[in-house]
């Protein structure tokens, strides 16, 4: 399918994305051995918490197909961003910092830009594709914990990365700040959202406060720089974005056009 001059400004502008956050990242995978898995591995959930993740998740994942078809039917190109879209939050999502005390990973998501291209409900979509070719074929996260990773990282992280750009908007704020805080709510809510989902599971007869808070407390040293680094390259997109080809800012809905 040919894809017009207009949208070949963003596939620069996402690949220049992927190729910051990888140089950013890429000194950690020099330093750090591979011994713990990304998001949640297979096995860690007990199945019937696993398989209330799934409830959770499913719907929204099967709302994301239908608003990419109804969206697809009207705008034909809209397909191929999509799969642009879908590269970013795949390739920003492999990038793992080992969290020894939770036995899972830190990593940025990617989440908070793609919900602000294309809504939090296609962003659950993306990451839920991500998460699934992750599992298969990189034993990142697991199949039957599928579910809650994409609860963590696909709807909080979309929801909370989307909420703060648009609050922000409406508050006026520059276009960078948006962009800043919707990647750090994105990320930090993804890991909030973590380590809610392992308290819950794996608390036995500890209160599920307590353990919330050190699970939470074992990810601040990795995520809270990478939270803040992702907000800046998240940020820094988005004014690319909209100094070289606004039209497509105001043609995805992220701006009011005009």
């Amino acid at each position: 399918m040919h894809i017009p001059t207009r949208f070949i400004d963003i596939k620069k502008c996402c690949s220049m994305y992927i190729s910051l956050v990888f140089l950013a990242f890429s000194f950690c995978a020099l330093c750090v051995q591979p011994a713990y898995a990304m998001h949640i591995s297979e096995g860690i959930l007990p199945l019937k918490w696993a398989g209330l993740w799934y409830l959770v998740a499913l719907p929204f994942v099967a709302l994301g197909i239908s608003h990419i078809k109804k969206r697809s039917a009207i705008q034909p190109v809209f397909k191929p961003f999509l799969g642009l879209m879908g590269g970013v939050v795949f390739i920003i999502s492999c990038l793992p910092i080992p969290v020894p005390l939770v036995g899972t990973c830190s990593h940025p998501c990617g989440t908070g830009i793609a919900a602000i291209f294309l809504g939090p409900v296609m962003s659950i979509f993306i990451a839920s594709i991500a998460l699934f070719i992750q599992a298969l074929f990189l034993a990142h996260g697991g199949i039957t914990t599928w579910g809650a990773n994409i609860v963590s990282m696909g709807i909080a992280g979309s929801f909370a990365g989307y909420t703060a750009f648009k609050l922000l908007r409406k508050c006026n704020a520059s276009l960078f700040v948006c962009g800043f805080a919707a990647g750090l709510a994105a990320d930090w809510a993804t890991y909030a959202a973590t380590s809610i989902e392992l308290a819950l599971a794996l608390h036995n007869r500890e209160p599920i406060l307590r353990l919330f808070v050190t699970i939470l407390a074992a990810f601040i040293p990795t995520q809270l720089p990478l939270g803040i680094l992702e907000g800046f390259l998240t940020g820094g997109m988005i004014v690319f974005v909209h100094r070289r080809r606004p039209d497509i800012l105001a043609t995805l809905g992220v701006l009011n056009a005009g």
